[in-house]
């Protein structure tokens, strides 16, 4: 029987809380995920904390401080134009004194529930929670953290790839089996991971575009089973955006003929997300037919998925580990 897949909690059982809190990590984790996810940012003093972007006004109060008026500001990252507050800008300190809200308020209403209260946390804080869940529950909680726009941090003195090893080292998982991946879209800095730590590196790839530090010229290059066997050389997997495995393609196979796991994102309940045959009838925010669409995407053999609802994801793997297809 093949091994059933992880299950990470993309950003947390961000579905049901404001994104990359500690209550959306402690959510997933009481829902049976295997692993949390943490996107990495840092503060202007150096401390990695969570934030799908450095950019804050959207999941944070930041706007409500007008302490903080004066640092909204206008970047380029990875070449395109962004306008708000960065987290480059604020000291952990100050950072600790916003609240996180939710991100996707039109699709996920219930969550604005939880607006305020919740701090941005550190990566020390989310280690120190699996660490304590995995006391607890019994099984072993991992970390899935991503290394937000490496080549741009390294370009403001603030490189990512030294402070997270550090962490992981601190914690006792700089090794082969520790229960973590790092993931990235960029190539440069996992090849730069690879020479720092043993733990397992995900190539990240999305169904359009390529890596913002141009290391090579495109993700769709990089799917070829020519440019898998450049990423096994530095990595353990691939993170591809889920379309880019549905048939005809043969990323799955081509992957796993390169020594590679896959893990693809996202999964996601609301129609808007879903594949088009998953959906049901009603607005963008209506529930739809996950389940149904990550038992799809277990059959085409994937090593584990990125969902925002884990509960779903686990049940659906429970259900797909049931089945007499699987077992064969």
């Amino acid at each position: 029987m093949a091994a059933s897949p992880i299950v990470i909690a993309h950003r947390g059982a961000s579905g049901e809380r404001p994104e990359h809190t500690l209550l959306a990590y402690q959510r997933a984790i009481d829902q049976g995920a295997d692993f949390i996810e943490p996107d990495l940012v840092p503060t202007k003093d150096g401390v990695l904390v969570a934030r799908h972007e450095n950019e804050i006004s959207g999941t944070t109060d930041v706007a409500d401080h007008p302490e903080f008026a004066g640092r909204k500001t206008s970047k380029q990252i990875d070449g395109a134009p962004v306008r708000g507050w960065f987290t480059e800008d604020f000291t952990l300190a100050e950072l600790k004194t916003l609240r996180a809200k939710e991100r996707l308020p039109q699709f996920r209403p219930g969550n604005t529930r939880y607006d305020g209260q919740a701090e941005i946390p550190t990566l020390d804080e989310i280690i120190a929670l699996a660490k304590r869940a995995s006391r607890d529950t019994g099984r072993t909680i991992g970390i899935y953290p991503e290394t937000k726009h490496p080549g741009y941090f390294a370009s403001i003195g603030l490189p990512l790839e030294e402070r997270l090893v550090a962490k992981l080292r601190e914690a006792g998982w700089d090794r082969a089996d520790a229960p973590v991946f790092i993931q990235s879209f960029e190539v440069a800095n996992l090849k730069q991971l690879k020479a720092m730590t043993q733990v397992p590196l995900i190539q990240l790839m999305s169904a359009s575009g390529g890596p913002a530090d141009g290391a090579e010229p495109s993700y769709k290059a990089m799917a070829t089973p020519a440019g898998l066997a450049r990423i096994a050389e530095y990595a353990t997997g691939i993170g591809p955006e889920r379309a880019m495995l549905l048939p005809p393609a043969t990323l799955v196979a081509d992957a796993h003929a390169a020594g590679l796991k896959v893990h693809p994102w996202t999964f996601r309940a609301e129609n808007f997300f879903l594949l088009p045959a998953y959906r049901i009838a009603g607005g963008p925010a209506e529930h739809g037919r996950l389940a149904e669409e990550i038992a799809y995407f277990i059959g085409l053999g994937v090593d584990g998925l990125f969902s925002d609802y884990p509960y779903i994801a686990v049940s659906a793997r429970a259900s797909a580990s049931a089945s007499p297809a699987h077992r064969r």
